[in-house]
């Protein structure tokens, strides 16, 4: 946090990557590494939608935090006996130490973990799922989509990037400012974006070009969590998704595509946030609201064209120890 009230966040990740050349160290391997998330977390959620739009299931496992953790880090509360049945730690921090044991930054979600070892790789998430769809190339299912076309890069990118200033990271710049000067800014900022957004979605059915992209899926999992959290718990309450008609029509289609909504786990979210921020939520109460089987509802966003996987195919029912509680 600044001295002007303005959140601020630690972006120095573990930046080392798991590459098909193996040149930072680490190469892609069938089975050698864990990703680790957290159903509660958007930045993870991103990691999980890859993974799964990109068949990488029997390759890459998946370890899932539970969703409280304390100001150790992430923990596996929900798992047998409180550890990762892989790793065999009960935090995640563990991993972090293994790599480096005076490692004293952020301790997040998603990580990368080497089995063998047990040391964290990378929890530079936005390198993470452009890698799964890159490296990993040669392990995914036959018909994985192409989220990171080269020929829409550059749009894909400043896309991407407008969405994480303004919106990913815009909605913890209002809930955690600490002065009132510094959540109006990013009031101001979040709502400019989400009405150029509404703009944009009123026009195309997907952010760039016909497909789904890496710019879709970034936006996709702080809206999934919009309504549910950040509308009243972090202040960003000039409407609802649900009052945004585009938005909302544009949020539903993607929770309706297979490797989005079968990622999303409400009640984590919600239980996440409000029992953790302590500072915003006091109470720990988590409150009932709102209802999630709106996301089930027609959205009619076929009218706009659009060929959601491009020449690839929808990826199978997730795994049955991954599958998460339909809206209900």
């Amino acid at each position: 946090m600044a001295g002007d009230g303005e959140f601020h966040r630690d972006q120095k990740y573990l930046a080392t990557r798991i590459t098909a050349d193996g040149r930072d160290g680490w190469p892609v391997e069938p089975g050698r590494y864990r990703l680790v998330i957290a159903r509660a977390c958007p930045w993870a959620n991103r990691a999980a939608i890859v993974r799964r739009l990109m068949g990488l299931e029997g390759v890459l496992s998946l370890g899932i935090a539970g969703p409280i953790h304390d100001d150790r880090s992430w923990s596996f509360h929900l798992d047998p006996g409180g550890k990762d049945p892989v790793l065999g730690i009960e935090l995640l921090q563990e991993a972090f130490f293994r790599r480096d044991p005076g490692y004293s930054r952020g301790i997040t979600v998603p990580a990368l973990v080497d089995v063998p070892t047990g040391q964290v790789v990378t929890n530079d998430f936005a390198r993470i799922t452009l890698d799964l769809g890159q490296e990993w190339a040669a392990h995914q299912r036959d018909g994985a989509p192409d989220l990171y076309p080269e020929r829409l890069r550059d749009e894909i990118d400043d896309v991407a990037e407008k969405v994480f200033q303004d919106v990913n990271d815009g909605v913890y710049k209002c809930g955690f400012a600490s002065t009132q000067e510094a959540y109006d800014k990013a009031y101001r900022r979040l709502w400019e974006r989400l009405d150029w957004l509404e703009d944009r979605l009123g026009r195309r059915r997907y952010l760039v070009g016909d497909t789904i992209t890496e710019a879709d899926v970034r936006l996709f999992t702080t809206l999934a969590r919009f309504d549910a959290v950040y509308h009243g718990h972090f202040k960003c309450n000039r409407q609802k998704l649900t009052e945004l008609p585009a938005l909302w029509a544009y949020a539903r289609d993607l929770f309706q595509t297979p490797g989005f909504g079968d990622t999303i786990d409400f009640a984590q979210i919600k239980a996440h946030y409000y029992v953790v921020h302590h500072a915003i939520n006091p109470t720990g109460i988590v409150p009932r609201g709102p209802d999630p089987r709106g996301w089930l509802t027609p959205h009619g966003r076929e009218d706009l064209g659009g060929r959601p996987f491009g020449d690839g195919t929808p990826p199978g029912p997730p795994p049955e120890s991954e599958r998460v509680p339909p809206p209900a």
